[in-house]
């Protein structure tokens, strides 16, 4: 058989794609008004959304995730914006849970091509690679429909792209050092930051966060009127069960006992997770004059998947992976590998960005493994392998350098020897490379 030749249209995708791509040597520009020029020229399309806007440090994505499966659930035709994508762009625009397809993202390129071009010569500067994805999701997100949408802001929140909406309602989830040269150094001032996403007389839910970043949200939000309501405060959970194959928790809020609830994610931090989805679903259901019903909170947990967050890779030996890239949610990682493999030992796979704190997330990983082996990132961002292995060993770990490829049949090979688990993680770069070497798109739903 000869090699299919690429239809015209999925040729247009591909180069639209690349001149997206390209945008990225822009870097970040914090700001809204091209944003909002662009979205002017565009016709609006966030005026005519109900949006739910999630900022945070971590969590935020698995927030996002139990929003969006709970809301479709309830019947609503829902739009989910996350970042970034793990192995196809696609993934960053969904409705009812499956990607974008590729006919519509071209569709959209060209619609909104000439609004870019205009943009581009009022601002004087290219728009950037988020800008332009934004705008993407948004108009589709109109053009589809959607009854509810779940927007996931990129970094920060006050400058963030995503803020040129008018949302139902906010959340703010657990708030850490990341991103400090464009957020600030201290838990208070990222936390300035992220409030930024609060509108007034808007309900925000805030989620478990140290009592800097709590005061900062709890200031800003008195400042605008916006009803503040504490995750932590209004929602109750306690763990049932575990095990590798998720949790069964129950969840009680202020207002609703919802009893059993399971959910295929591990972890204690997704026990505050949840506590935050509940509380938002419950303010955007009083907002928008529902009520929450206990069964789209059951039926939407239990069918949440966001892939490449602790992960079951397989089971022989167990091999979990996760995209934990700074301190805290190298922290949070630890926790539930010590919970989950007890006294086995474990073998770590890292890759890691050259802007992250590498040396914060091996402190972080403290005596969680002895065994590591470093790898390279499949972007110009990479940490190379070497500081990383160096980084490693002044921590106390045995530590070698490898390909991805390599390191992992390494640490297969060194599990199975041991009766030991491997853990991979240290940036969603490497979480979507392991994936896609899996064959993950071509197995499961969602991509």
């Amino acid at each position: 058989m000869g090699t299919k030749r690429p239809t015209t249209a999925s040729s247009d995708l591909a180069q639209a794609l690349e001149r997206l791509y390209a945008l990225r040597t822009f870097g970040i520009k914090p700001g809204l008004e091209s944003m909002t020029a662009l979205l002017d020229a565009l016709g609006r399309p966030q005026d005519a959304l109900p949006i739910l806007h999630v900022a945070g440090t971590n969590g935020k994505g698995s927030v996002c995730a139990l929003l969006a499966s709970t809301l479709q659930a309830a019947g609503l035709k829902v739009g989910l914006y996350t970042s970034p994508h793990l192995i196809r762009f696609n993934e960053r625009i969904r409705l009812q849970g499956q990607p974008i397809e590729d006919a519509a993202l071209g569709e959209l390129f060209a619609q909104i091509e000439p609004a870019l071009e205009k943009i581009r010569l009022q601002a004087g500067r290219e728009l950037t690679f988020f800008e332009v994805t934004t705008a993407l999701a948004l108009v589709y997100f109109r053009q589809v429909g959607a009854q509810a949408v779940v927007l996931e802001t990129g970094m920060g929140g006050r400058l963030d792209a995503t803020n040129v909406c008018r949302p139902l309602g906010t959340a703010i989830t657990r708030i850490g050092i990341d991103h400090a040269e464009y957020l600030g150094a201290t838990l208070a001032a990222i936390a300035g930051e992220k409030a930024g996403i609060i509108k007034p007389r808007c309900p925000v839910v805030c989620g478990a966060m140290p009592e800097d970043a709590r005061a900062v949200i709890r200031a800003v939000a008195a400042e605008r009127r916006a009803p503040l309501i504490s995750a932590p405060e209004a929602v109750r959970i306690r763990r049932l069960e575990g095990s590798l194959d998720g949790q069964v928790l129950a969840i009680e809020s202020s207002s609703q006992d919802y009893g059993r609830v399971r959910i295929p994610l591990l972890g204690r931090h997704q026990w505050e997770n949840c506590a935050t989805a509940v509380a938002a679903l419950e303010t955007f259901a009083d907002t928008a004059g529902m009520e929450c019903d206990v069964q789209w909170i059951r039926k939407g947990f239990a069918a949440v998947e966001w892939p490449g967050r602790l992960q079951v890779l397989s089971r022989e030996p167990v091999t979990i992976l996760d995209g934990a890239h700074n301190p805290d949610a190298a922290r949070t990682l630890v926790e539930t590998v010590r919970e989950l493999a007890g006294s086995r030992p474990v073998g770590w796979v890292c890759g890691m960005c050259a802007d992250k704190d590498s040396a914060g997330f091996w402190k972080a990983l403290g005596r969680a493994g002895t065994r590591c082996w470093c790898v390279p990132l499949r972007t110009g961002r990479s940490r190379s392998p070497e500081e990383l292995a160096t980084l490693a060993r002044w921590a106390g770990w045995e530590a070698s350098v490898e390909t991805v490829s390599g390191a992992l049949a390494a640490a297969r090979d060194w599990a199975l020897r041991e009766g030991g688990w491997v853990v991979i993680a240290g940036s969603l770069y490497l979480a979507g490379e392991v994936l896609e070497a899996h064959g993950y798109g071509q197995q499961q739903k969602g991509f």
